[in-house]
């Protein structure tokens, strides 16, 4: 009996319908990186997930995305996935933006200081084996048609080369890519315009090996970026301001050699191409990333040039964002209106990496002249003004990235947990593996009970919803850790008794137990909170 049906005879207790009407929980559209973590968060939190992909089952070993940025590895790393991409690929201390400008990852608080290059299929092949080993139902080769919604759930059309099928859950997300058909299915519109045209890729290989695993530049006339993804292979991506072409227009090796010669001062003895393509790069963002019960995540959702190489970064991070919130509702710990947050919290995220990633491509391709002149001042300015540099380091990694988190909120709340050592040897990041909330208290400080097996008071948190950890330092913060690595809640009270009472109260409120509205209330803040900036 597969993972699906094990999980069709039991009530989501959330108000949806008993799921013996529906065939899974969950239906992810896209087997990116983006729908691979979100579904085996899901069907490693006891969910049944199904995932449909157009392509076949096997993976490309042609890329897109070739870096993986701080935050995103420590999402890995809450997965248990981060040390073996780290082995495979190659960490740098440095990445060129423009210019002379720079970014030194090696300032970061965390335990990744440094910027991945890895290529986006070897994240793919460690996502869908998790996916795989959790219990997550593979549809490949099924083309999603179209879907309908109504207050129970979602039905999804699709057809495969043995004709057309269906599959009804209770939610729907689309993390299928810029053409995204769930998208287009809910009818929401995707505003915004092309930023760069003719832009040209190719896998090629090198006679001469560049000094280092990912080598870039910008002239204002070209640039070119060159990424080792192992095999002998390398990736480039370049642009000549002088060989404008339709995206359909053919592009040859020769042109690729052009332009890296322009933007590099030399094609490194490039040869045996196996694939050029030439594209364009548009900054678009829907207004909004659910209706009803369907949600867009990743390039369906927003995308951007590849300056910052933000794409496939954002896309994990809308993710892991999503995936809690979903298990929390559909195990009956929230009401829908936990889902609200996902909105609020990751739309700002997605703005500020069209605006970031603008601004860097707008900056390298200014022309010669004046332009050269502003492109070596803010070059200047970013590897010289320290706050500045600090700030470009961790908007572009990731963590400085925060949420609203209320009126009367700890200073902490909303933001990034770093990867705490607790008290006897663990770390906050391995804890975060079994999915759970985190609370981490003083030492010798009272726990907080956990609920009886059955019966009790059903005030108290499941032992399956929260990991008690405590500081190995005299630190007397107490914190409460979502399970996607934000700070839920926290206090410095140090009454002993109104202590207690707080933190036994916070957990109830934010595992969701007497009062399940609670946790939707605390993560949803005022409307015009979506307008403010992401990253703090």
């Amino acid at each position: 009996m597969d993972a699906m049906n094990r999980r069709t005879d039991r009530s989501d207790g959330a108000g949806a319908a008993p799921r013996a009407a529906r065939d899974t929980d969950v239906i992810v559209v896209g087997a990116g990186p983006t729908g691979l973590l979100l579904a085996g968060d899901l069907a490693e939190a006891g969910l049944g997930v199904t995932l449909l992909e157009r392509r076949p089952a096997e993976i490309s070993n042609l890329t897109r995305a070739l870096v993986v940025h701080a935050r995103t590895l420590e999402q890995l790393d809450a997965r248990g996935l981060a040390d073996e991409l780290i082995a495979g690929g190659h960490p740098l201390t440095g990445l060129r933006l423009f210019g002379r400008a720079t970014i030194d990852p090696t300032q970061l608080r965390s335990r990744f200081p440094f910027v991945l290059v890895t290529p986006q299929f070897e994240v793919e092949r460690a996502l869908e084996r998790r996916a795989r080993r959790a219990g997550v139902t593979f549809r490949h080769d099924s083309e999603v048609l179209d879907l309908d919604q109504d207050t129970e759930g979602v039905t999804v059309r699709f057809r495969t080369a043995e004709g057309l099928g269906s599959v009804r859950a209770a939610y729907v997300v689309g993390t299928d890519g810029v053409r995204s058909t769930i998208r287009e299915a809910v009818g929401l519109p995707f505003p915004g315009r092309s930023v760069i045209r003719s832009l040209v890729l190719a896998d090629v290989r090198l006679a001469q090996e560049p000094d280092s695993p990912l080598t870039f530049n910008a002239t204002g006339e070209a640039f070119a970026l060159i990424a080792s993804f192992g095999g002998g292979w390398y990736r480039v991506i370049g642009w000549n301001r002088h060989r404008q072409a339709a995206d359909d227009a053919p592009a040859g090796l020769d042109e690729v050699r052009e332009l890296t010669r322009l933007a590099l001062g030399s094609d490194y003895g490039m040869h045996d191409a196996r694939w050029i393509s030439r594209f364009h790069s548009d900054e678009r963002q829907v207004p909004s990333y659910r209706v009803g019960r369907v949600f867009l995540a990743g390039d369906a959702a927003h995308v951007h040039s590849p300056a910052g190489a933000l794409g496939m970064n954002t896309g994990l991070q809308d993710a892991a964002n999503l995936s809690w919130k979903l298990a929390a509702v559909l195990r009956g710990r929230a009401p829908d209106g936990l889902l609200d947050s996902y909105q609020a919290e990751r739309h700002p995220v997605g703005k500020q990496a069209l605006r970031s990633s603008g601004a860097l491509i707008r900056i390298a391709l200014l022309p010669t002249g004046p332009g050269r002149a502003v492109r070596a001042l803010a070059a200047e300015l970013v590897n010289r003004v320290r706050p500045l540099a600090r700030r470009a380091v961790r908007t572009l990694s990731g963590l400085g990235i925060a949420y609203p988190a209320g009126p009367g909120a700890h200073p902490l709340a909303g933001h990034r947990a770093p990867d705490f050592r607790l008290a006897g040897g663990s770390r906050l990041y391995e804890l975060l593996r079994q999915g759970r909330f985190v609370l981490i208290t003083p030492a010798g400080e009272p726990g907080v009970p956990q609920a009886p097996a059955s019966g009790g008071d059903s005030s108290r948190p499941a032992d399956d919803r929260v990991v008690t950890a405590c500081w190995r330092s005299e630190r007397r913060t107490a914190l409460l850790v979502r399970p996607d690595g934000y700070i839920a809640w926290a206090t410095d009270a140090t009454a002993p008794a109104a202590r207690t009472a707080a933190l036994r109260g916070a957990v109830a409120h934010w595992t969701g137990t007497e009062d399940g509205a609670s946790i939707a209330t605390a993560l949803t803040p005022p409307a015009h909170a979506a307008d403010t900036p992401a990253g703090r």
